[in-house]
């Protein structure tokens, strides 16, 4: 097997522990608070995911800044003191031009380093599903793919992830622009939540409109019992994130659990990292699976 890292981007919001496990690399995205600046490792040093949200509660202005083409290149240059090639997993290109930046700088290590392969993948996904598009590189690495055999996977693998998700509070996608003023306040007033997924272009799309959480809770579970690899004898990896909102991550992984027997136990729970939360704000719950190939 060829002497290889597989690397990913730091919104995959998994845990600097669970990455370690894995024996994954990884790269910091630059968050901001008032404009002061820190980096995004997963709430394990820089600010735990209470105080994050809780800043963003109290009014604090928070904005992100994607990793640039410099960093990359610093970044890969140094993992290619250690290895021979590369697999990283970027945010997706819908949402970020990490991708690009990575790209770019991909073709100037080529000049530098000729012998030397680095393969990039665009996850077309954030948060939890870009984690689970790297555990799963993860788990055909540890069966003895190459390099190449890994990113011809990824390439394969990544339209089959869903990523469904709802948020209860609509500020921050006003803030964002993502969602109007006058929406946004009627929303908030009459408790709609809106479930989310991403397109096969990694953009956000807005699915139907729950009113309130347990609704919106059940079109997650729906949607999975549509799409899940197996339908209801789904036995895959399976992700649930969340905005310090873990009651209504709990009721998530509930819902599945009574409705996906083999999945009992076996789902993991982790925060949305302050690069993704920016942008949700708290109060979102995210799901993410292997199923059917995602639609346009």
């Amino acid at each position: 097997m060829s002497n290889y890292v597989l690397s990913a981007c730091s919104t995959v919001d998994l845990s600097v522990e669970r990455l370690a496990e894995r024996n994954i690399s990884w790269k910091s995205f630059h968050y901001f608070i008032d404009e002061k600046e820190f980096a995004d490792d997963m709430f394990s040093k820089s600010m735990s995911m209470k105080d994050f949200y809780d800043s963003m509660l109290q009014g604090k202005m928070t904005r992100t800044s994607q990793i640039n083409t410099e960093e990359y290149f610093e970044y890969f240059e140094g993992l290619f003191e250690k290895y021979d090639e590369i697999v990283h997993v970027t945010l997706s290109s819908g949402l970020s031009g990490s991708f690009n930046s990575a790209r770019i700088a991909s073709e100037m290590l080529k000049e530098k380093y000729p012998n030397k392969k680095l393969y990039l993948i665009d996850s077309l996904g954030a948060s939890g599903g870009h984690g689970l598009i790297v555990e799963l590189l993860a788990d055909k690495r540890d069966k003895g793919a190459t390099a190449s055999e890994l990113f011809e996977y990824g390439e394969k693998l990544k339209l089959n992830v869903h990523f469904d998700f709802y948020s209860t509070d609509l500020t921050f996608y006003v803030r964002g622009g993502r969602v109007s003023k006058a929406a946004g306040l009627i929303g908030n007033i009459l408790k709609i939540c809106p479930v989310l997924d991403m397109n096969n272009e990694g953009k956000l799309i807005v699915r139907r409109k729950a009113h309130g959480k347990i609704k919106a809770a059940e079109a997650l579970l729906e949607n999975m019992t549509n799409c899940a690899l197996n339908g209801m004898d789904y036995n895959g990896r399976c992700i649930v994130c969340h905005s310090n909102c873990i009651a209504e991550a709990n009721r998530v992984v509930a819902l599945i659990e009574e409705r996906f027997e083999n999945l009992k136990g076996k789902i993991d729970v982790y925060p949305i990292g302050p690069t993704i939360g920016s942008h949700s704000g708290p109060g979102t719950v995210a799901l993410f699976y292997v199923g059917s190939e995602r639609g346009i």
